[in-house]
């Protein structure tokens, strides 16, 4: 009988950890901390002020894949300068090669690619508009994660970042989902 509990028991692990769900996935994940040169995307923030992503891509052996990513930041507001507000917009379209080290029920994974993005600034005093700004370009980026299986839905954690020019630094920590469906 013990032998077939531990039989019983390789085969699952056997089966889990060959489950990854390879194919077309759609997926969708929403901002859990971000920076966009200084602006910060805090927790605080109510769900639609978030920045967001819509996720698309292809993983055809397990541990390759290809994703597309629309992204988000929605607007920022500062107002930490005396007098000055800032509204800061931005829009990131970004395609990544992932390499994948499937375990049983989890992935972890590594991204890098090439972010294209679109941003628009806006700054005015109580005297007035200030400074008004759109600039766009097409930048590296990386990233890893981690990701839970339940068949073919994933759970996801998510660092990315995103070396565009002339900022200090812009970056996403995010908590989404994907479903593979082909």
């Amino acid at each position: 009988m013990r032998k077939l509990v531990v039989f019983a028991g390789l085969a699952l692990v056997a089966t889990c950890a060959s489950a990854a769900d390879n194919g077309i996935y759609l997926g969708a994940a929403v901002s859990a901390d971000a920076t966009l040169d200084g602006a910060q995307y805090r927790s605080d923030l109510s769900l639609k002020d978030r920045p967001y992503k819509l996720i698309l891509g292809i993983r055809p052996l397990d541990y390759f894949g290809v994703e597309v990513n629309y992204l988000d930041f929605g607007t920022a507001k500062r107002s930490d300068i005396p007098d000055a507000f800032y509204d800061l917009k931005a829009r990131f379209y970004d395609a990544f090669a992932v390499g994948y080290l499937p375990l049983p029920l989890v992935d972890l994974y590594a991204k890098a690619g090439l972010v294209r993005w679109d941003t628009d600034v806006r700054a005015s005093t109580i005297a007035g508009p200030l400074l008004n700004l759109s600039d766009s370009g097409t930048d590296f980026a990386y990233g890893a994660g981690a990701q839970v299986r339940f068949g073919s839905l994933a759970a996801r954690l998510e660092y990315e970042r995103f070396e565009v020019s002339n900022t200090n630094r812009v970056d996403l920590l995010s908590l989404g989902v994907t479903w593979t469906f082909l």
